[in-house]
C-alpha cells in the first residue's frame, strides 16, 4: 500500500541560468533551516521528508533564500553537508564553510533542496511528492476528481490537494494520503486511484 511521500515539491530538470553563484533550477525541497545551534556553525533543520539520514549520501545540497514556486523553481546555490545528527526530536546540521553562530544564523529560513535525480532511490509504493504533482485522481466509479496541485503535511499524514477545474467554479478536495484511501498510484498512466466519493 502507498506510504507517505518522502520529499516536497515537484519534478525537476535543472536548468543552467547562473547568477551570483546561484543557479535557476528546479529542486525537490527537502527542508528549511531553523535557528542556530551552538557556536560552531550548526543549525536546526526542519525536514519535509521521513528519511533525512539518507541525505548525507548526497555530496551536494542546494539552498535558496527565496521560497521555491510550486514546481520547486528558485535560485539555488550548491553547498556541501559536513555532518548531521539527531537532536531531541529534530535534526541539527553542519555545512562546510559555515563555522560560527553568526554564519549559521544568517541561513535561518533558507530552503534546502536537491534535484530529483540525485535523491535516494525509493522502495516499492514510496513516492516523492514530485512524483504525485500533476497526476489525475479518479475514484472507484472512475469519476475524475481533479488533478494533484500540491501536498501538505499535517503531522498525522500527508494530504493531496486535488483541484477540479472542470466546472465554472474551481473546487479543491483535500484527500489524505493514507493506504485506506489511496488504493493505487499508477505513474505510467498518470493516475491515482482513491476510495473517495465525488460529492465528498
Amino acid at each position: 500500500m502507498p506510504s507517505w511521500p518522502r520529499a516536497t515539491l515537484p519534478n525537476l530538470q535543472p536548468k543552467s541560468v547562473v547568477k551570483e553563484g546561484a543557479t535557476q533550477q528546479r529542486c525537490v525541497v527537502l527542508g528549511r533551516v531553523g535557528a542556530a545551534y551552538g557556536i560552531k556553525g550548526w543549525f536546526h533543520l526542519h525536514p519535509f521528508a521521513d528519511d533525512p539520514e539518507g541525505w548525507l549520501n548526497m555530496p551536494t545540497w542546494w539552498i535558496s533564500d527565496k521560497e521555491p514556486d510550486v514546481e520547486g523553481q528558485a535560485m539555488w546555490r550548491a553547498v556541501s553537508p559536513e555532518s548531521m545528527r539527531m537532536h531531541g526530536d529534530g535534526l541539527v546540521v553542519k555545512l562546510e564553510h559555515v563555522s560560527d553562530r553568526n554564519s549559521s544564523e544568517a541561513l535561518r529560513g533558507f530552503w534546502i533542496g536537491a534535484p530529483l535525480e540525485s535523491l535516494p532511490a525509493l522502495a516499492n509504493n514510496e513516492y516523492y511528492w514530485a512524483d504525485l504533482i500533476g497526476l489525475n485522481v479518479v475514484n472507484a466509479q472512475n469519476e475524475l476528481l481533479g488533478k494533484v496541485d500540491r501536498l501538505i503535511e499535517t503531522g498525522a499524514n500527508a494530504v493531496l490537494i486535488v483541484v477540479d477545474d472542470s466546472q465554472e467554479k474551481k473546487r479543491e478536495r483535500l484527500i489524505p494520503f493514507v493506504s485506506d484511501i489511496v488504493l493505487q498510484v499508477d505513474k505510467a498512466a498518470g493516475l491515482i486511484h482513491v476510495a473517495w466519493a465525488a460529492d465528498w
